[in-house]
């Protein structure tokens, strides 16, 4: 293994350089020790980290990069189309197997839990979509519903989808959940119109409605959460 180079730039300021190529560097000490950096540059096929490095700046984090789109990949020079097709399905597959790697029947009582359980199969969409989450007395899920799925302009849930699904799985209790492709959870006065429909057809057909969450990101949230929550705010 070659040693690292103590480099120092025009300010006087001591950095190690690692003279180690990515690939060397993978066998010698594994996926698990190198930098996010290092793992892009892996897939591009990236010797220097140059292009890696702007691939990371350009989006903010590694998580910001997960929402980015194929065309959004070939805006940087350097990456072709057919590594932004292999990039995107890199990340298609983290999220699905996000997805998977959840607790078989997860407690969704609280709204931080109800977000955290679909934020892998939110994160990316550019459209608003509407889930109808059917959970048994104890407040566990047994099933996962996609009632509707739209426009973001689009009303996208009526009460007869929601409560359709709940009926057909024997749910005690429903949450619904849906997505602002904006980033920002903050409601619509759609979503009040929406959330107030449901709260009265929950008790017309005597089931219980936890919630209504609307999940965004915490960037571009004004309270850092991620997520809105109708129960929390005092609206259910």
């Amino acid at each position: 293994m070659k040693q690292s180079l103590l480099d120092i730039n025009v300010t006087g300021t001591a950095r190690m350089v690692c003279s180690e190529e990515v690939p060397q560097r993978f066998n010698s000490v594994g996926a698990g020790a190198l930098s996010d950096t290092e793992l892009i540059a892996l897939l591009l096929n990236d010797r220097d980290r140059k292009l890696a490095t702007r691939l990371i700046g350009e989006a903010g984090s590694l998580m910001r990069l997960a929402e980015w789109r194929p065309e959004d990949f070939q805006r940087l020079k350097g990456i072709g189309p057919s590594k932004a097709r292999q990039l995107a399905a890199v990340l298609e597959i983290t999220r699905r197997i996000m997805k998977s790697a959840a607790p078989e029947a997860p407690c969704l009582n609280r709204p931080e839990l109800i977000a955290e359980h679909m934020r892998p199969l939110i994160l990316g969409l550019e459209v608003e979509k509407f889930w109808v989450l059917c959970l048994n007395r104890k407040n566990r899920l047994k099933k996962l519903v996609e009632a509707t799925s739209g426009t973001a302009t689009s009303s996208l849930a009526h009460p007869r989808e929601v409560f359709r699904a709940a009926i057909q799985w024997s749910a005690t209790a429903v949450v619904c959940v849906h997505n602002h492709p904006s980033g920002d959870p903050g409601p619509s006065a759609a979503d009040v119109q929406v959330t107030r429909q449901l709260r009265d057809a929950a008790k017309a057909v005597d089931i219980e409605l936890l919630d209504h969450v609307v999940v965004g990101n915490k960037v571009c949230d004004p309270q850092g959460r991620g997520y809105y929550s109708f129960r929390g705010a005092g609206l259910l």
